[in-house]
């Protein structure tokens, strides 16, 4: 007599042993691993930026050497410093120095007092044709120069000299350290020239005769 087995699958399980519960962790732990996967692979697509586009760079042919040479001639050209001017002195004529000589000889016999052996003479004798040729002298600058002094100051003072002062118009003197500013003793206020007035040459005037011999008939 043959027994018929059947099976009702509505029925619930009351009990779980190993089989059941390993089963169950083994699908939990899957869906686990499925929805971590997704949320990554979410992530990164989320992160991810555009490509940039790709340029595409063109070679251009290389310069003939002709030209290159002629690039570096212009910029040495730029580059180079401009050379200096060379000085140029200027020859002072000797007409003038040799007039001025005949106009203090003229006006104070200063050749004659210049040239004399004083040392035969007294201090006395001395000290009146000294007036004498003071007082020429001093007439011919004067009629033919004017002369007005460099600084204002009375000689002895204190003054300071700024940087970039004119080292034409003042001279130091003593021990010179450092840089400018300077200050010192005006020990002389200097002279210079603003007008000349000598006489106009005559066509055929010797101006190396400063003094002609004289003759007494």
């Amino acid at each position: 007599m043959n027994t018929l087995y059947t099976i009702d699958l509505s029925l619930k399980p009351t009990t779980f042993d190993v089989w059941h519960v390993c089963l169950a962790g083994t699908v939990t732990l899957l869906s686990l691993t499925l929805i971590i996967v997704l949320v990554i692979l979410v992530g990164s697509l989320l992160r991810k930026k555009p490509a940039a586009p790709v340029t595409q760079t063109v070679m251009t042919p290389p310069e003939p050497i002709i030209q290159i040479v002629e690039k570096i001639v212009e910029v040495e050209k730029i580059v180079q410093a401009p050379i200096p001017e060379p000085v140029v002195l200027k020859e002072a004529t000797p007409d003038a120095a040799m007039q001025l000589l005949g106009l203090l000889q003229k006006e104070a016999r200063f050749i004659d007092f210049i040239k004399e052996d004083i040392a035969a003479f007294n201090d006395a004798d001395i000290g009146v044709v000294a007036r004498v040729v003071h007082d020429g002298c001093n007439k011919a600058l004067n009629e033919h120069f004017s002369l007005v002094p460099i600084r204002s100051e009375p000689e002895g003072s204190r003054i300071t000299l700024p940087a970039g002062f004119d080292a034409s118009q003042i001279r130091l003197i003593g021990n010179i350290v450092g840089q400018a500013p300077f200050s010192g003793a005006l020990v002389h206020k200097g002279w210079q020239v603003t007008n000349v007035r000598l006489p106009k040459l005559t066509q055929g005037y010797n101006p190396a005769i400063v003094a002609a011999a004289e003759v007494e008939l």
